[in-house]
């Protein structure tokens, strides 16, 4: 907060500028709009940019403008420099003159005037950046009735002078619509057209003025408001935070923000992603799904306890659970010997839940790896072996969803997004590299995410993550089915298998030159 102390603006420096007024029976209000103060710094800048010298015909013809100017102006000047004589400078000393300065070079101050000088017993100066400087008329009664700060200041003057004078304003027009807020009575209808982050500038010098009554106005316009953007709730959070460690009561605005009584965040999780999981609406839950993983990996780049993160973790694989237990159900039910024998309608919903449950899985293994969590789905897919089984059994436009999944695991194996172990990456490739095989071509027809470069390239880079001898196991065998089914019906591993032949026949010769090479040198 800036200090008041006796004024001592400088004669012949100053440019007066009144601003029209309205007048309250108290004899003073004042709600100044911005305009008026940046089209007073705007000309402030224009008087005072130096300018260089014009021709000497050029003067002439400007001679008469000026003069014009200075005459229509200088009675209202007068005035003022009167009355700053009078109550606002130091009597010059008598033997010390002040250096003549060009007229151009002169700073000059600008000063707005505000309030009803006839009916005021004290003249507030606030000095603010660039210059500005701000003169209210007011009255003593009313800023030491509101404000704590002038109280202060005001009984700390002996004797009782009639001006004070306020350095370094941050905010120069926000103090003086403060302090017109002094003099009117419904502070709520002043502040209903204001903005977010005009009340908080009111906020803020309302507490440096010690104005409880406005600090109080402006945490019931916060409260009752929309804040726009998460840029204005930071800024709104941040400033009633500052006034809750001065023991200012802010729960009201903050409740927006936090609640005292809540469920538990694995409750709340936990039922969120219970309605999205089991939503049948096809685009609401599309929407929902991606919504949810965009505010999860938010809360990924969070710096959170690992507790937090692996209450997350449980959850998710809590859902995951539940999906794939509904999933083998309804396999063993499309497994029947008789199920294809009956009706649409009961094979339709079936086949469409079980569509939804591979659809789910595969969006809860997109979390877990961007969480990077994931191992351990890998672990408990290569386990479900009875789904594998009877995976063969079900009509292919049934179960190339399910694939998708495996797929997903192969993406991420080979991004490095998911790190299961080496007996897992094989149980992987032994378990579900022929399902996805049987199911390629409805893949690549039926699922528009599916990306068929992209796999492969995730099939081959897993693949060569195995010790050499499983790498050739399982590449020769999806030669077989490559050479019998073609490029359509079974995905291009060509890339891997020429770096595993790379390792099996030509890497063993360059060894072994590379150790006749050394021992060559070694010898001489």
């Amino acid at each position: 907060m800036a200090e008041i102390r006796l004024p001592r603006l400088e004669q012949g420096q100053t440019k007066i500028k009144s601003v029209p007024i309205a007048v309250t029976p108290e004899g003073f209000w004042c709600c100044p709009s911005p305009t008026v103060f940046q089209k007073t710094l705007k000309s402030q800048n224009t008087l005072n940019k130096p300018k260089s010298s014009p021709p000497t015909q050029i003067q002439k013809k400007q001679t008469p403008v000026n003069e014009k100017k200075t005459s229509s102006t200088s009675s209202r000047t007068n005035l003022v420099t009167d009355e700053q004589k009078t109550h606002c400078s130091d009597p010059p000393l008598p033997n010390e003159k002040a250096p003549r300065q060009k007229p151009e070079n002169v700073p000059k101050k600008v000063t707005i005037e505000f309030g009803e000088p006839g009916t005021s017993d004290l003249k507030v100066i606030l000095l603010g950046k660039q210059g500005l400087a701000v003169k209210l008329s007011v009255h003593r009664s009313i800023l030491v009735e509101h404000s704590s700060f002038f109280a202060s200041r005001i009984s700390e003057q002996q004797p009782v002078f009639p001006c004070l004078e306020i350095d370094n304003c941050e905010d120069v027009e926000i103090y003086v619509e403060t302090i017109g807020l002094m003099y009117c009575k419904e502070l709520k209808q002043r502040l209903i057209k204001q903005s977010v982050p005009r009340v908080l500038r009111m906020l803020k010098v309302g507490e440096q003025l010690g104005y409880s009554t406005c600090i109080q106005s402006c945490l019931e316009y916060l409260e009752a408001v929309p804040w726009v953007g998460e840029e204005e709730e930071e800024k709104v959070v941040s400033s009633v935070l500052s006034l809750e460690a001065e023991g200012i009561g802010v729960k009201p605005v903050l409740k927006r923000v936090s609640s005292d009584i809540s469920k538990p965040p694995k409750d709340t999780l936990s039922h969120i992603l219970d309605l999205v999981l089991k939503s049948k609406e096809e685009k609401g839950r599309r929407e929902m799904k991606s919504i949810v993983l965009k505010l999860l990996r938010e809360n990924n780049t969070l710096p959170t306890s690992s507790g937090s993160s692996d209450l997350y973790n449980e959850i998710l694989y809590s859902s995951c659970k539940n999906s794939l237990d509904s999933l083998l159900s309804l396999f063993r039910q499309a497994a029947e010997p008789d199920f294809p024998d009956k009706s649409i309608s009961t094979r339709d919903p079936v086949m469409k839940c079980i569509a939804l449950e591979a659809d789910n899985l595969l969006w809860l293994l997109d979390i877990l790896a961007e969480r990077q969590a994931a191992d351990e789905f890998a672990l408990i897919w290569v386990n479900q072996e009875e789904l594998a089984k009877l995976h063969t059994r079900i009509t292919i436009v049934s179960r190339f969803h399910v694939s998708m999944i495996t797929s997903r695991l192969f993406v991420g194996i080979g991004r490095g997004e998911v790190l299961p172990c080496k007996d897992t990456r094989h149980l992987l490739l032994k378990t579900w590299l022929q399902p996805l095989i049987s199911d390629y071509s409805w893949l690549q027809h039926g699922c528009r995410s599916f990306d068929r470069k992209v796999v492969e390239e995730g099939i081959g880079r897993t693949i060569l993550t195995l010790p050499l001898e499983d790498q050739q196991r399982v590449l020769l065998s999806w030669l077989g089915c490559f050479l019998k089914a073609g490029d359509n019906n079974c995905p291009n591993l060509q890339k891997a298998f020429e770096v595993w032949w790379r390792r099996t026949f030509i890497r063993p010769y360059v060894e072994s030159g590379i150790l006749e090479q050394t021992s060559k040198v070694e010898e001489e």
